[in-house]
C-alpha cells in the first residue's frame, strides 16, 4: 500500500510552513526553534530553495549545514519535510550548460537569477536533478525527523526550445503512430498545414496569426506531461530510500498548465498553495472552491502546503489580513478536508525578491500581532487535531472540471474572449456555496453514481466516454444540469456536427443549435425572471419535448435561455449571481440535497468534516447562529444549545 498523509501526520493536523534557515546565521536558529515550540509548529518544510547552497559547485556537496539544522529541528521536536532543490538551479549550471535554459515562444532565453528556470526537456538538467535528489535521499532518508518528500515546487516552465521540439515530437508520435494521424487530428488541411515528415513538426511558436489549435492543444497536454515525467523521476528516486514516507509536490491554485487530475494520481499527498486577496469580498469562496478541488483531487485529507500570514509582495497593491482573517481561512481549509495547514513561510527574508511577503514571524518579531495569531492557531489546531484529522467530508453534489477542455477552450480564434473558464467555473460554485451546498469536483468520465446532482459550469471539449459517462448518469437516476459551450467539440478540439454533441441536444431537448450569441462586457440579456449575462444561444427546442424559461426581448425573443428534460437541465446564458444560486438551489433541493444548516446568516459558512460541524463567520459584524440541540464547542471548550454567537471572522467548531 502506498503510504499517504496520515502517514505524516500521525494523528495530527500538521502546522508550519517552509523554513530557509540559509537565510540566516545559525545562530538565528536557535531562536526559531524556541519561536516554533511556542505556536505549536510541529512540520517545517526545508531544502526548497537551496541548491546553490548544497551544490555551491558542479558536483560538490555541501551538507553539513543541513546535518545541523536537520538534528536540531528533531531535538525540538519539530518533523520535517524535506524538498528537493530543484525548482531553481545555481546559476553555474545554465552558464556551464545553456541547454538546460528555456526559450519562450519568441525564442527569448529565460536565464538565471529567478526561479524555474530550467527546461523540462533537459536530458543536462534531469542529469543534475536525478544527482542531488539521490544524494539527498541516501544522506537523510533514515533520518528520523523526515515525515515527508516534497519535489520541486510550484511546477510551471514552460520550453519551446529545441530540445523541447525533439521531446514533442517523440510524445507526438507515441500518441498518433503515423503522420497522417497527426495531420487529421490536427486538421491541417486548413490553410495548408500538413506534415510530411516529422522533422517539420514544431512546438507552437510565434505565427504571423493564429496559431493551429489542436498543436496547442497537444503541446499544452506535452508540456503538464514533461514536468511530470520531471517530478515521477525524482519521486521514484526518494522512493526507492524511503518507501515508507509520502511525497507531494504543490499545485498552483487552479493551475492552467497541468492536469491536475493526472498529476494527482502521481502523488502520495496531494497538496496546494493558496493566497487569496485580503480585500476580495468573494475570497472566502475562491478559497473554499480550490479546497474543494484539492481535497477531490486527493480523494481525502490533503495538505495546505502554502499560505500568507499576512500580506503577499505580488500584487499591484499588497494588502495585510485584518486581525483574525488568517485563522478564519485556515479554520476553513481545515473544515473542508486539510490536515495540513502550512505558510510561506516561517521568517520573514530581509532580502531577495520575496522580503515583503508575510511570514510567520514577521520583521515585527515575536511582539508582531501576526505571530501572536499564529501562536494562537497553533494552540488551537492541537486542541481539535484528534477529532478532526483524518475525518470525510460528504457531498451530494459534484461539479465537473477537466483540464483538457480548459485548454482547448482557451484557443485563439473562438466566439468570445470575455468566456474565461476559471470565472465560469467560480460563479457557479459561488451559486453553490451561497446556496450552502457541499460540493465536490469530479473528472467527467469518473464514477458519478454516487452524486443526487452533477454540475457541469462548462465542458467545452468532451470526449466520447465522457458524453457516455453523462447520459449514464442521468439514465441511472442523477440530475443533471449543464452550462453553456458544453459538448462542442471532441478530444482534438473539432466542433461537433449540429455545434454540440447530438446526444447531448437529445438529453435536453434541443432541436437545433442555430447560432452562440456572446455579450459584451457588462451587456445583459433579458430572461423570463432574470437577466443573463457574458453569453446567449439562438436554440429551437424539440416541439413539446422540454419545459423552457425564455429570453424576453431582442433577437432571441420567446427561445429558451433555459431548458429542462426529465432530469437534464441546460443553461444557455450565465445568469446573475442571485438568479443562478436560485435557480441551482431549486434544482437541488428537487433531487434531494439539502443544505449543511437551514437559517445560517449571511457571510455564514457552515461544513461538516466527519462528526463535526465547524462554523466560519466571514463578515466583520457579530452574528447568531442557530444550531438546534446541545453541543461541544472544541475551540473554547464550553457546550452551546440551540445557538452559537460568532464575532467578526469568528470560527466554532461543534461535536453534537
Amino acid at each position: 500500500m502506498r503510504p499517504s498523509l496520515a502517514d505524516a501526520t500521525r494523528g495530527r493536523v500538521l502546522f508550519g510552513g517552509d523554513y530557509n534557515p540559509e537565510q540566516w546565521p545559525e545562530e538565528t536558529w536557535q531562536d526559531d526553534v524556541r519561536l516554533m515550540r511556542q505556536a505549536r509548529v510541529n512540520s517545517v518544510t526545508i531544502g526548497v530553495f537551496s541548491w546553490s547552497r548544497l551544490e555551491p559547485t558542479p558536483g560538490a556537496r555541501e551538507f553539513g549545514w543541513l546535518d545541523r539544522l536537520m538534528d536540531l529541528l528533531h531535538d525540538h521536536g519539530v518533523g520535517i519535510v524535506l524538498a528537493t532543490p530543484t525548482s531553481s538551479p545555481p546559476p553555474w549550471l545554465g552558464r556551464l550548460h545553456p541547454d538546460t535554459l528555456p526559450r519562450d515562444a519568441d525564442g527569448h532565453v529565460e536565464g538565471w537569477g529567478g526561479r524555474q528556470h530550467f527546461s523540462h526537456s533537459s536530458a543536462t538538467y534531469r542529469r543534475y536533478a536525478a544527482a542531488i535528489t539521490e544524494d539527498l535521499a541516501a544522506r537523510y532518508g533514515a533520518h528520523p525527523a523526515l515525515t515527508m518528500w516534497h519535489i520541486n515546487n510550484e511546477y510551471c516552465t514552460v520550453d519551446h526550445g529545441d530540445e523541447a521540439a525533439a521531446a514533442f515530437r517523440r510524445w507526438l508520435r507515441q500518441r498518433y503512430t503515423t503522420l497522417d494521424a497527426l495531420n487529421t487530428a490536427w486538421g491541417t488541411a486548413f490553410w495548408s498545414q500538413g506534415y510530411d515528415t516529422w522533422d517539420g513538426v514544431l512546438p507552437p511558436r510565434r505565427a504571423h496569426y493564429l496559431k493551429n489549435p489542436g498543436q496547442v492543444l497537444d503541446f499544452r497536454r506535452f508540456t503538464s506531461d514533461m514536468l511530470l515525467e520531471c517530478y515521477t523521476a525524482e519521486r521514484d528516486i526518494v522512493r526507492r530510500h524511503t518507501p515508507h514516507l509520502p511525497v507531494t509536490t504543490n499545485f498552483m491554485p487552479l493551475w492552467i498548465g497541468q492536469d491536475g487530475w493526472r498529476w494527482s494520481r502521481e502523488e502520495d499527498v496531494v497538496s496546494v498553495d493558496l493566497y487569496p486577496d485580503p480585500r476580495d469580498p468573494l475570497a472566502a469562496q475562491g478559497g473554499a472552491l480550490v479546497q474543494d478541488l484539492t481535497r477531490s483531487q486527493a480523494r481525502g485529507p490533503w495538505m495546505l502546503m502554502e499560505q500568507a500570514a499576512g500580506a503577499v509582495n505580488w500584487r499591484g497593491v499588497n494588502h495585510p489580513k485584518p486581525r483574525g482573517l488568517n485563522r478564519l481561512w485556515s479554520f476553513q481549509a481545515v473544515a473542508r478536508g486539510a490536515d495540513a495547514v502550512c505558510y510561506f513561510q516561517w521568517r520573514q527574508s530581509r532580502q531577495g525578491a520575496e522580503k515583503f511577503h508575510s511570514a510567520m514571524v514577521g520583521h515585527a518579531g515575536e511582539r508582531g500581532h501576526t505571530y501572536q495569531e499564529v501562536r494562537q492557531l497553533g494552540t488551537e489546531l492541537e486542541r481539535v487535531s484528534g477529532e478532526v484529522c483524518g475525518g470525510r467530508i460528504d457531498a451530494d453534489v459534484a461539479v465537473l472540471h477537466d483540464w483538457h477542455s480548459w485548454w482547448a477552450g482557451a484557443n485563439e480564434g473562438r466566439p468570445s474572449t470575455l468566456v474565461d473558464l476559471p470565472e465560469v467555473l467560480t460563479a457557479w460554485h459561488r451559486a453553490l456555496w451561497e446556496a450552502h451546498l457541499t460540493t465536490d469536483f469530479a473528472h467527467p468520465e469518473h464514477d458519478l453514481s454516487g452524486y443526487r446532482l452533477v454540475v457541469v459550469p462548462q465542458l467545452y471539449l468532451l470526449t466520447d466516454t465522457a458524453v457516455t459517462n453523462l447520459l449514464a448518469y442521468v439514465r441511472g437516476g442523477g440530475t443533471l444540469v449543464c452550462g453553456f459551450l458544453t459538448g462542442i467539440t471532441d478530444e482534438d478540439d473539432r466542433v461537433r456536427a449540429g455545434g454540440m454533441d447530438a446526444r447531448l441536444r437529445e438529453l435536453f431537448g434541443i432541436r437545433t443549435l442555430h447560432e452562440w450569441w456572446p455579450l459584451e462586457a457588462g451587456e445583459t440579456v433579458a430572461c423570463e425572471g432574470f437577466r443573463g449575462t457574458l453569453w446567449s444561444e439562438e436554440i429551437e427546442p424539440e416541439p413539446g419535448a422540454a419545459d423552457t424559461v425564455p429570453y424576453r426581448g431582442g433577437e432571441l425573443d420567446g427561445l429558451p435561455a433555459v431548458l429542462r428534460r426529465g432530469r437534464a437541465w441546460y443553461v444557455s446564458t450565465l445568469p446573475e449571481p442571485a438568479a443562478l444560486r436560485t435557480l441551482l438551489a431549486d434544482i437541488a433541493a428537487g433531487a434531494g440535497v439539502r443544505p449543511v444548516l437551514d437559517g445560517l446568516p449571511a457571510g455564514v459558512e457552515a461544513v461538516r468534516r466527519g462528526g463535526l460541524l465547524f462554523l466560519l463567520n466571514h463578515g466583520r459584524e457579530q452574528v447568531t447562529v442557530p444550531v438546534p440541540g446541545t453541543h461541544h464547542e472544541l475551540l473554547a471548550g464550553t457546550d452551546v444549545t440551540d445557538a452559537v454567537t460568532l464575532g467578526r471572522h469568528g470560527v466554532a467548531v461543534l461535536r453534537s
